[in-house]
């Protein structure tokens, strides 16, 4: 009998084994899919010499990630790559707004856009650098941080308390509006808060938009050298250096409850795997108490609760396999890694008016992938492996184009959507479709059966709105990874801090778990030995 039962081996499920191992846990990993990794798997499905991500694809928040840097994925074979530049955001103009790790490059493309607005950019980096540290401690810790949040507590005093916190909550937007006189940092700005669900009206966007791309400007937009599944592959490898195992192909279908306590889980085969200590749950909130619990094991309040859970926005994928560089009518984004498709703010807004509106947009805001420029292992030389995603409703009563997209996502409304995708690339990069070799459509319907977590496409877990975040994630009054069950925690990207590939609420999970078990005095004695290191008294 282990110790745990990790549910699920995608990132944050593997960093949750990796740590209860480290503390001498025997652990076992239940995958419902054929190979681990969850929303960070490759493969070669578009063309054999190409490597396309299926999900996700550049990681800034595991560059950041002081969880992951802890367990040195690189000592297993983890390498990391990066595109001459971070990020672009081309206009139809052949204006562009550049990215880049270096801070001259990224202020003066947004100087082109408006003067003072290099300088307004690097105004908002000091306050990120000042604030760094402590910021990213107090997101990837259990809420509350206590004294991670202090210690923000302060540095926000020294770089205007009240005022700064405004800033960071205000609507992306407004947040553009006050601090830049031109397009360009605001379209950095704007673009990076839509890679979550958050409008550029929604209130914290612009915080949201901010981190994203100060997380950027620090780390980039790295990415798994020969595909992202190298890095599950780096943490599965660790795992079973200290004994952890992982089975895939088998899928969870029962949390066991006994004597009002998380004993252990039964499959889909058939097979009741027990748990002498803990059941960790890197899986959907919905799923874990909508399926996995029954519901007589959980309060009256929590199943009310759930049925005003919501999603981020449902997902569009198409990955491409081209015979050449994407011809970027703007030059600057061929050097870049990512690439936001949209011609404006106001066609930012649009978009994601149409997506409340349930319409499918018309002109939809894409999100590029280059990742031969990211990584030249990816395709042949002088080729690109490539990809698009963007946000749909999950429920659609319109087409805003009028082409007769319906929702149903069949072979016609997979076509349809595709195609209109590609024509927001052309319009960026003239010619581009006559270098499609291959392409692959992966419709909302298509990311859940690759994922179960992915539920209509939905990638971040829930949505990054203010009322599903902090104390309010995944349900009012959590924001922690125990649940109302003993011996059962949340791993997955429901719980605080979110989506992302971080390892946060693995790790959240995993100390949540040890702390429960740790043997009785342990605590008081480090106490004890801390103060003694302290003062160099002997007690």
């Amino acid at each position: 009998m282990p110790d745990a039962v990790v549910i699920g081996a995608g990132p944050n499920g593997l960093v949750a084994a990796n740590l209860l191992a480290d503390a001498g846990w025997s652990v076992e990993v239940l995958e419902e899919q054929p190979e681990p990794g969850g929303a960070v798997r490759h493969d070669r499905g578009v063309d054999p010499d190409f490597v396309n991500d299926l999900f996700s694809s550049f990681y800034p928040l595991a560059a950041a990630s002081p969880v992951l840097a802890a367990l040195r994925p690189e000592d297993y074979g983890l390498r990391w790559s990066h595109a001459p530049s971070v990020l672009a955001h081309p206009l139809t103009d052949g204006s562009c707004a550049l990215l880049d790790r270096n801070i001259e490059t990224t202020a003066a493309s947004v100087e082109t856009f408006a003067p003072g607005d290099g300088e307004a950019w690097q105004a908002l980096h000091d306050v990120w650098q000042s604030l760094r540290p402590d910021l990213l401690d107090a997101l990837f810790t259990p809420f509350p941080p206590v004294r991670a949040g202090a210690r923000l507590a302060l540095r926000l005093r020294a770089a205007g308390g009240l005022r700064m916190a405004r800033t960071l909550v205000l609507p992306v937007r407004r947040l553009g509006e006050e601090e830049f006189r031109g397009q360009g940092g605001r379209l950095l700005l704007a673009g990076n808060a839509l890679h979550a669900d958050l409008a550029p009206e929604s209130a914290g966007s612009g915080g949201f938009g901010w981190l994203m791309t100060m997380l950027g400007q620090t780390y980039g937009f790295p990415v798994p050298e020969g595909g992202s599944g190298a890095l599950i592959r780096a943490l599965v490898r660790r795992l079973e250096t200290r004994g952890g195992r992982v089975h895939c192909g088998r899928r969870a279908e029962r949390i066991v409850v006994r004597g009002g306590r998380a004993v252990g889980v039964r499959t889909a085969g058939g097979d009741a795997l027990a748990a002498r200590r803990a059941v960790l749950a890197d899986v959907s909130v919905p799923a874990l108490y909508g399926e996995l619990v029954e519901p007589a094991h959980l309060p009256a309040q929590v199943l009310d609760d759930l049925r005003r859970f919501q999603w981020d926005f449902a997902t569009f994928k198409v990955d491409w396999a081209l015979d050449g560089p994407v011809p970027w009518q703007a030059e600057q984004a061929s050097r870049a890694g990512t690439v936001h498709l949209a011609d404006g703010l106001d066609e930012l807004t649009r978009f994601a008016a149409q997506i409340a509106m349930r319409q499918v947009p018309d002109r939809p805001f894409a999100i590029f992938g280059q990742m031969t420029t990211a990584d030249a292992t990816r395709s042949p030389q002088g080729t690109e492996s490539a990809w698009a995603y963007t946000h749909i409703p999950h429920e659609i009563a319109a087409d805003a184009a009028d082409e007769g997209i319906t929702g149903r996502w069949d072979t016609k409304d997979q076509e349809l959507m595709a195609d209109r995708v590609e024509r927001q690339v052309e319009r960026f990069a003239p010619g581009f479709r006559a270098l499609i070799r291959a392409r692959r459509i992966l419709a909302p319907p298509t990311l859940e059966a690759l994922d179960g977590n992915l539920a209509g496409g939905a990638i971040n877990g829930g949505t990054t709105a203010l009322h599903q975040q902090l104390v309010f994630r995944p349900v009012p009054g959590t924001g922690r990874p125990e649940t109302p069950v003993p011996g059962l925690f949340l791993a997955s990207s429901g719980a605080h801090p979110g989506g992302g590939v971080h390892g946060a609420p693995g790790a959240n999970a995993a100390r949540a778990a040890l702390r429960r078990h740790r043997p009785p005095g342990l605590a008081g004695v480090q106490r004890l030995l801390t103060h003694r290191d302290r003062t160099g008294t002997r007690h």
